[in-house]
């Protein structure tokens, strides 16, 4: 078990960035320099890693979208297919699954929404849909996947992955993990700007889990700060392995885990927290703009 770790339990935030920050999604620009936009997550899939969050059904999937926008989500991130391996899903069926959804959402509720989606056909029918941002947890492999999004207005999500999507990779290897994961971000940074994209909208995610032992994500999460310098920060940890194997958790006992670990997160500078529980992470965000904005 990857427990033992040295300085595990320290963070570094004295670092953390304190100059302006914005964020646009559509034709809102967000102001996050004290306050983090909390990111609820929608499933319409069968067999998401956390059970309470697979809605494939359309009633439970609008039950579900509306206690997350009840409880304070900035924004709604809809998906169709999980990020580990698991049953195929072909491109016809994930477009079912997510366009519909996401029509019912902008019919229904005033926040913005996000696909959650490393094709660039699903993404470009997801922004016609009303979507405003596209979390691309591939780095954008799809090579039309910039354009879409340029095209249509909207902002990217820039994460690192060391393989692709729906591939088990449970032994990586890097040498400085922190620093691999900067350089890859700053180049799909440099992707995105080149296809047209402003860098209020284009967010960076160190992607924790995806391609990373239990302590390479817990070293990435320790260096939000430093990551956080380079641009708008998203933290995806909501009850994640490493925080199960860090503390021998099963994944419907990581609450507090992930509540601590979005606090970190914030503390860091991250500006967007991907969660399943909304509103507990909406009262550490809260807590922490106030103390922010206090200094």
């Amino acid at each position: 078990m990857e427990r033992d770790l040295a300085g595990a339990y320290e963070v570094d935030v004295v670092d953390a960035p304190r100059r302006e920050q914005f964020v646009r999604l559509g034709n809102r620009r967000y102001d996050v320099t004290h306050r983090a936009l909390v990111m609820g997550i929608l499933n319409r899939t069968r067999d998401s890693f956390f059970a309470p969050a697979a809605t494939f059904d359309l009633d439970s999937f609008l039950a579900r979208a509306d206690e997350l926008v009840r409880g304070g989500a900035d924004l709604l991130d809809v998906g169709g297919v999980k990020a580990g391996p698991g049953e195929p899903v072909s491109l016809d069926e994930e477009l079912s699954r997510v366009i519909p959804a996401l029509e019912l959402l902008r019919s229904r509720f005033d926040v913005a929404v996000s696909i959650d989606t490393w094709r660039a056909e699903v993404a470009r029918a997801a922004f016609g849909a009303g979507a405003v941002l596209g979390n691309d947890i591939s780095g954008f492999a799809d090579p039309d996947y910039l354009a879409a999004a340029a095209g249509a207005g909207a902002s990217v999500v820039a994460t690192h992955i060391r393989l692709a999507p729906r591939v088990a990779d449970p032994t990586p290897v890097y040498g400085d993990v922190v620093e691999e994961v900067r350089t890859f971000l700053l180049e799909r940074r440099e992707w995105a700007r080149g296809a047209g994209l402003a860098d209020d909208q284009i967010i960076l995610d160190a992607g924790l889990d995806l391609g990373k032992t239990a302590a390479q994500s817990l070293t990435l999460l320790r260096a939000s700060s430093s990551l956080a310098a380079e641009g708008p920060l998203l933290l995806s940890a909501s009850n994640k392995t490493f925080l199960g194997v860090m503390f021998s958790l099963e994944v419907l006992d990581r609450r507090d885990a992930s509540l601590s670990a979005a606090a970190i997160g914030v503390l860091g500078g991250c500006r967007i927290l991907r969660v399943h529980d909304v509103v507990g992470t909406v009262r550490v965000r809260d807590l922490l703009a106030t103390l922010s904005e206090a200094t």
